[in-house]
Order: structure tokens, then sequence, then C-alpha cells
């Protein structure tokens, strides 16, 4: 049965994000709203729960997955950052953008890009995120909840529990979510490269 939750966009309920992350915790896959579109989360370590959303979203192996970090501090863990990396994400960073950098041992081979072993990183601004991840206590795996065949991602959350209510264990209200996915930022290379124009602004890695 899915758990449907209703919580505060801006104050989270203490009580509701134990709960979710709870099931996390347990294997759950998770809708839930971010500062750009809807995504899909579940734990790191859940290969179960990563075949489940790699099904829903129908995705191949070439598809990035992202580590949802609460701060700079946690993405170092998972990531591999130099001292100018770190100065940029430092100035774009909580927002709605998606970095592929090289990842560190820490992340597990089948969540890695399969030639490139990189890996997403995102910090987001968005209080339900930010306390589910505190509650976590590491990242969250996620990609954005945008379905085979649709042109935007899904951004109502009674339009989620229709289509996917009987393939997620659980679904978190917050609203109306953006139409926009993050703007995704190739760090790995020499030079930034955009590889997807988003909700964040493009114009400071061209």
């Amino acid at each position: 049965m899915t758990q449907y939750f209703y919580i505060h966009p801006d104050n989270p309920q203490a009580r509701l994000i134990k709960q979710a992350v709870m099931f996390v915790r347990d294997g759950a896959v998770m809708a839930y709203p971010t500062d750009s579109a809807y995504a899909l989360g579940c734990h790191l370590g859940d290969k179960a729960a990563l075949e489940r959303i790699i099904r829903i979203r129908d995705l191949d192996e070439r598809h990035n997955f992202t580590l949802l970090c609460r701060d700079l501090s946690e993405i170092a863990a998972y990531a591999k950052v130099d001292n100018a990396t770190y100065r940029l994400l430092k100035t774009y960073t909580p927002g709605a953008y998606t970095f592929i950098l090289a990842a560190t041992g820490e992340v597990p081979r089948r969540i890695l890009h399969p030639k490139r072993k990189t890996i997403g990183i995102r910090v987001p601004d968005h209080a339900i995120c930010q306390a589910l991840l505190a509650e976590l206590g590491e990242p969250l795996l996620t990609t954005t909840l945008q379905m085979p065949g649709d042109a935007e991602p899904l951004n109502d959350p009674e339009e989620i529990r229709e289509r996917l209510g009987s393939r997620l264990e659980v679904i978190i209200d917050g609203g109306f979510g953006a139409l926009e996915p993050t703007t995704v930022v190739d760090l790995s290379g020499d030079t930034p490269v955009v590889l997807r124009e988003g909700r964040g602004d493009p114009a400071p890695f061209r």
C-alpha cells in the first residue's frame, strides 16, 4: 500500500519526514518534490529499489544517476573535487543544478556511468529535501520523475498517485512542482559542459 504524506514545503513536519525515511531504509521507492521537478528516490545501497526505478523510467545503462547530498562536505565523500571545482560548487549550491563528477570508491559501481565512472551530484534548495537528507544521514539516490514518452516531468502529486501509486511505496505531496528538471553540467573534464538546460541558469557555464 502506498503511503501518501502531505508535507509542508517550507516547514516539513518532522514526524512525517521520519516515517518517509523509515520506508526508504526498508527498500521503498519514493516520489518527492525538489527545487526543480518531482523526483524518484531510494536508498543508495538498495539494488532492488534501483532496479525498480530503472523499470519505472525505462532507463538505459548510459543514464547518469544522481546523489542528492545535504552539502559540500557530503559531496567530497562520493565525488573527486579539486580546488577549482570546489569553488564552483560552493557558488552554485544549493540550487537546481546537477553536476557530473568523477566518482570515488564510495559509490556503488551499479550506479556509475559504465564507461566514464562518473556520478551526478546535487545539493537541493528545498526544505523537504534537506529534512529528508538530515534524517537519512546520507545521500539519496535520485532521478527526475519523467515518464517514458512524456515531454515534461510530472509535477502534480495527485497525478503521480494516479499513474504510479501501485509502483511506489511513498509519495510526498509538497504541492505542485516545477515542470523543469535541473540544469546538468559536466565537470569531469577540463572545462564545464552543459549537458541539459533546465531550471538552473546555464549561462555561467558557457
